[in-house]
């Protein structure tokens, strides 16, 4: 049976928001109902309930005639149980597949019939800042928006995450989690991860960050065989860390993470890496993962009040931490 979860509320986008199937090139109800409605739950004791909640809503998109569904991976870690909801209300038990944590993609296998059309995979690298593209949410056209590409550019979260070149849209959908980003070829161009700002033109821009899915071909089949990528695992500290006017200020770390455990700190401002110094989130993070695979130590600087200390962290594999789904 469905587990018990708040049910999505009822809303829709304005119609002049709205894509309009006259105006494209592409079958639009067939892209609509390619986007299913996720719903996880991960148990009181997984090592992301504290940040990621044990109850997880969001959108997943169908990318094989088999129904294999395609979400961003924050939605299905840890879940010890995955139901899938169609545009008709057919829902079906799924099993959390995979997760890659470098791309923040993640795969569920529906353990039932998807009876619903896959959506073909496109280039967001050959689709340019300012293209109009659609966002879709499950739901049908009441829940999907005509948007536009407002920049292409590097994203870094503070969570260890790294994408060289990201998406981002404007306006925003509201239920962004695992939506997915189509271009005006009616193909997949990427799936929704964040409610972002975005700087344009000395205006500040609400809108939503996509990872592009030019990602996904290079470790498909390493997810479908072994549930992630096959490359080696890279170094994870555990260290939640913000960026403001070139210092980079701890505000949070993992429970028993290596930085936990290394002694880091609230409040330690990150100075060096390895001796390097440091002063974004994206030149900490790409100075940690040079100096070797998890598990690698990690000399790190720190100014704590007046002092300089420096600490060594032994690095992790941060899916180490994460309780592995069981099917059922």
């Amino acid at each position: 049976m469905l587990p018990e979860m708040a049910e999505p509320t009822q809303w829709a986008f304005p119609p002049a928001v709205q894509p309009v199937a006259a105006d494209l090139a592409f079958d639009l109800r067939s892209a609509l109902d390619a986007v299913v409605l996720l719903r996880a739950e991960a148990p009181e004791d997984a090592f992301t309930a504290s940040t990621l909640g044990t109850e997880r809503i969001g959108n997943g998109v169908v990318i094989r005639n088999d129904g294999l569904v395609l979400t961003i991976g924050y939605l299905i870690t840890e879940a010890e149980s995955i139901w899938l909801t169609l545009n008709d209300g057919t829902t079906v038990p799924g099993h959390a597949l995979a997760y890659d944590p470098v791309t923040g993609f993640g795969l569920v296998q529906p353990l039932g019939r998807v009876d619903a059309p896959m959506l073909a995979r496109g280039s967001a690298a050959a689709t340019p800042a300012g293209a109009e593209v659609i966002v879709i949410g499950h739901g049908g056209r009441a829940h999907s928006l005509k948007a536009r590409i407002v920049a292409k550019r590097e994203f870094a979260g503070y969570w260890e995450y790294l994408l060289d070149e990201a998406l981002f849209t404007s306006p925003p959908h509201p239920q962004w989690g695992g939506a997915a980003l189509v271009g005006d070829d009616g193909r997949l161009l990427g799936i929704g991860s964040l409610l972002v700002q975005e700087a344009q033109e000395g205006e500040s821009i609400t809108g939503n960050m996509f990872v592009p899915i030019d990602l996904l071909e290079p470790i498909l089949e390493d997810l479908l065989r072994f549930g992630r990528p096959a490359r080696p695992a890279r170094p994870w500290l555990g260290i939640y860390t913000a960026e403001a006017e070139q210092r980079l200020a701890v505000t949070g770390m993992a429970a028993g993470g290596p930085a936990e455990s290394a002694g880091v700190q609230l409040g330690d401002i990150v100075l060096e890496v390895a001796g390097e110094r440091v002063s974004s989130l994206a030149n900490l993070f790409r100075s940690v993962w040079r100096l070797g695979d998890a598990g690698v130590d990690v000399p790190l600087t720190v100014a704590r009040d007046a002092q300089v200390l420096r600490l060594n962290l032994r690095s992790a594999d941060r899916n180490s931490f994460l309780k592995k789904p069981q099917l059922q």
